[in-house]
């Protein structure tokens, strides 16, 4: 694995414009950055992040398996207790998940370290399906990369295949984030793309916009009844909502499922820890009230039990506490998590965001910061399988 520095594309930025790649750049910062990108081997690929993104999905099925039987544990996860039966049901029913992202530390010589699974609500797909795929193939058409070169990305077919599984009649589906947050609309603009190429018929409806009918069945902004729903809406907040106590009645077929809800939720590392201890691919991690904690010492990274892009997540050092983002996460509880070194790639620490679809491994994408903690303003660098 290495990090090569290479020249922009001339032109871009305009391709991405067109494209609809709007947040290319995040508050005048750049988010897309091609002036390098991470060169990888096809061992590396299919053996140091391929392969632990399989074993521990199929390890997390078992987790979830396991705590849907558990008052206990699920009380642990946070997960309100009016909700619990419909998180087990869910999970009854192998309700269909469409994907997620596994976040590895990985620098080529030793093995992936999950950091955490995005399982309910990941972004960054289109940039890793297709924005960067783009970027490959205009790099090899300019000879600046061998004839030869590959990528870790099957992205937009699988995902266009899981559309069809879940869907096989195709039909009417509905499709909901937050309309005026720029990624997230792009992102479920680019879902909806592919799953008309599936054979569906989307339709985008903000969520506050989202009503409840006398008879417990959600609709849209125009009275229609939301049968299926991709939300780009996180579990933990929507369990807390009033309509929590309608989502059962509703009859409506979620994207993600609820029993994501057990593994969007930092939780799930301890408890993994717990009955794979010595795994490879895992950090020791312990619930912060578990007395085992100490053995951590006094390095240690302090995660909220919910928490997004880097919010809240405290890095401590031999006992020094560095700076955290603080955007109010953490009233559910948190976990500590072994302080893994990302290895500093001309001083930038990239975290590996391994995609899962169905079950199945379909690609990665890279974020890199000159932070050790990846947040909203990192960077997505671009890679490649060269030999």
């Amino acid at each position: 694995m290495k990090r090569i520095k290479t020249p922009e594309r001339p032109g871009w930025d305009e391709k991405a414009e067109r494209l609809g790649f709007t947040w290319r750049h995040i508050d005048g910062a750049r988010y897309w950055d091609e002036r390098a990108y991470y060169a990888f081997s096809l061992p590396e690929i299919e053996e140091g992040l391929e392969a632990p993104a399989r074993e521990l999905h199929a390890l997390c099925l078992d987790l979830v398996d396991e705590v849907v039987k558990s008052e206990e544990l699920m009380a642990k996860l946070a997960i309100p207790e009016a909700s619990r039966d419909d998180v087990a049901e869910s999970w009854a029913r192998r309700d269909p998940s469409l994907y997620g992202r596994f976040d590895f530390a990985y620098d080529g010589e030793g093995p992936a370290k999950l950091f955490e699974y995005n399982a309910d609500t990941p972004t960054s797909i289109y940039e890793s399906a297709a924005f960067q795929w783009i970027w490959l193939e205009d790099m090899m058409a300019a000879g600046r990369l061998p004839a030869n070169a590959d990528q870790f990305n099957s992205l937009h077919e699988k995902l266009q295949s899981r559309f069809r599984a879940i869907f096989p009649a195709g039909g009417f589906v509905h499709f909901a984030s937050d309309p005026d947050a720029v990624e997230d609309r792009q992102t479920v603009k680019y879902l909806e793309d592919i799953a008309s190429q599936a054979g569906i018929e989307p339709k985008f409806t903000p969520v506050g916009e989202i009503g409840l009918t006398a008879d417990q069945k959600f609709v849209d902004q125009d009275g229609y009844v939301i049968q299926a729903l991709f939300k780009l809406y996180p579990w933990e907040e929507m369990l807390r909502e009033e309509y929590a106590a309608n989502i059962k009645a509703s009859g409506t077929q979620f994207l993600e499922p609820a029993w994501k809800a057990v593994l969007s939720n930092k939780g799930v590392l301890p408890l993994l820890w717990a009955r794979h201890e010595g795994h490879p691919n895992l950090l020791p991690a312990y619930f912060e009230d578990d007395p085992r904690a100490a053995d951590l010492g006094r390095s240690f990274v302090r995660k909220p039990l919910f928490s997004r892009e880097g919010a809240n997540i405290e890095l401590v050092k031999a006992g020094r506490r560095a700076r955290v983002l603080d955007q109010g996460y953490g009233e559910e509880g948190h976990i500590r998590q072994a302080l893994h070194e990302v290895t500093a790639f001309d001083g930038n620490y990239p975290v590996i965001g391994a995609w899962i679809v169905g079950d199945e491994p379909a690609g990665i994408g890279i974020r890199e910061d000159r932070s050790r903690v990846t947040r909203n303003l990192s960077r997505f660098v671009p890679h490649a399988i060269i030999g």
